[in-house]
């Protein structure tokens, strides 16, 4: 049998494959996340995009200062309104979306803990849904966890504060006319109704916001995991 010469290019060529081996260990190694730790990661992110969505919505100005979530008037009732400033009634029209809008903001930080115990009871089959779905895949799981348990713990909240400033008895001035020629929706002939929801939809936004930052750039969260996980999308 005829021995293989050992060549200085033989010898390269050994040490060549040797070392993309060794690369190609690697990256398996570096992409075989644990399934546990990887929801771990997911779940790291979506509390700070719902900590950030909360602090941002829930204080003074969140709603009113953003044209993105304001709380305007239905469609419906903007002839009204635009009658009401004709005969000198702007300050009628601006105190009354002031108000929707305040309320809004009081309701808001109620969604804290609600989002918060939907993140930590997150399976790893979420999280893994949320890695491969849509750019809407982490908005589109909060709001099928707690819309509407939310729905249901802003609705006395905004009705304390339309109470507060007789909101309710404003809008149903304006609503009722509306409402009479159906140029108002019935979900939104109702102010607590009508501003319950349009808080969740500013809500949910807010959080499709922070979502964009994570898969735009998950390395600014911090997380080896995420860089990981959604680095590919």
């Amino acid at each position: 049998m005829q021995r293989r010469q050992f060549t200085p290019a033989l010898a390269a060529l050994v040490l060549a494959r040797a070392s993309c081996l060794a690369l190609l260990g690697q990256a398996a190694n570096a992409f075989a996340l644990d399934e546990g730790e990887a929801a771990s990661g997911v779940r790291a992110a979506l509390e700070r995009g719902a900590d950030s969505a909360v602090a941002t919505l829930g204080k003074p100005g969140g709603f009113l200062d953003d044209p993105r979530v304001r709380i305007q008037l239905p469609s419906g009732l903007k002839g009204a309104a635009s009658m009401l400033r004709a005969i000198g009634q702007q300050q009628r029209v601006d105190d009354l979306v002031n108000s929707m809008n305040r309320a809004a903001e009081s309701a808001v930080p109620e969604a804290k803990p609600l989002l918060l115990n939907a993140v930590r009871a997150m399976s790893v089959e979420d999280a893994v849904k949320i890695v491969r779905g849509s750019d809407t895949s982490v908005t589109d799981f909060f709001a099928a966890k707690t819309r509407v348990p939310l729905g249901e713990k802003f609705l006395p909240i905004v009705t304390a504060e339309t109470q507060k400033v007789s909101l309710a008895a404003k809008y149903d001035a304006v609503a009722s006319k509306g409402s009479a020629f159906g140029l108002v929706k019935p979900e939104d002939a109702n102010v607590e109704q009508y501003v319950t929801r349009k808080a969740l939809d500013g809500l949910f936004f807010m959080i499709g916001q922070e979502e964009k930052k994570i898969r735009a750039d998950p390395v600014a969260t911090g997380s080896a995991i995420l860089k990981a996980v959604f680095g590919g999308h």
